[in-house]
């Protein structure tokens, strides 16, 4: 019972940060009447994916912890493009660069261990396991949608793409949180479906704004 509830207090601190990254983006956007990419958006998206694949790697959820393998390195390229990596102090630059390294070491030397672990656990059957995973991947695709975007713009961004996809992703999450009853996933991802909305709609203005700007100069 001890364990179970330090697993969901862990969990519930991972989705703590990236509501907390979700929270600052959007008010400091809606001041700026601009969507915004600040670099404590990052920061809090680091340490909530940290925290977030250790509760997945206690839970034995592989889908939760694949999401997080996929865009923790992007969080990492945001942060050098912000210019705040290389003032973390450098053995802790060090534990965040290598973790995954070692993570996917582990698993390698214990490959039979690892999928009697999370690809056959019984709590999670395959075709739910195969819906988490691809929920998962879509929501994470986001990020990758957004450091192609952005290395092409030469600057952090993010752009209406990233939200769409952050849309669609989080409403699959939160059915596969139902589905598993798991609260970490439900409450987390329900609280950013309205920040993604409210971000869409803050760039629709933002667009229709520069268009009239655009028709007047022309007049």
């Amino acid at each position: 019972m001890n364990n179970h509830i330090a697993v969901l207090a862990i969990g519930f601190l991972a989705q703590g940060f990236f509501s907390a990254r979700i929270l600052v983006q959007w008010i400091l956007s809606e001041r700026a009447r601009h969507v915004l990419s600040p670099s404590i958006f990052w920061v809090l998206s680091l340490a909530g994916a940290y925290l977030l694949c250790l509760y997945g790697w206690l839970r034995d959820d592989f889908a939760i912890v694949l999401g997080q393998f996929i865009s923790y390195y992007i969080y990492l390229w945001n942060l050098n493009m912000k210019d705040v990596w290389r003032h973390i102090f450098w053995p802790l630059r060090a534990v965040l660069l290598l973790t995954p390294v070692v993570a996917i070491g582990f698993v390698m030397g214990n490959a039979g261990e690892f999928a009697a672990r999370f690809l056959r656990n019984d709590d999670v059957p395959l075709w739910l396991l195969l819906f988490g995973s691809a929920g998962q991947v879509l929501f994470t695709l986001r990020f990758v949608y957004q450091w192609i975007y952005s290395n092409h713009k030469g600057e952090s961004q993010l752009p209406a793409g990233f939200w769409i996809i952050s849309l669609i992703g989080s409403l699959s999450i939160v059915t596969y949180g139902c589905i598993r009853l798991d609260p970490v996933l439900i409450v987390g991802q329900s609280f950013g479906v309205v920040s993604y909305v409210r971000n869409l709609c803050i760039l629709k203005n933002e667009k229709k704004a520069l268009e009239q700007q655009t028709d007047v100069r022309q007049d």
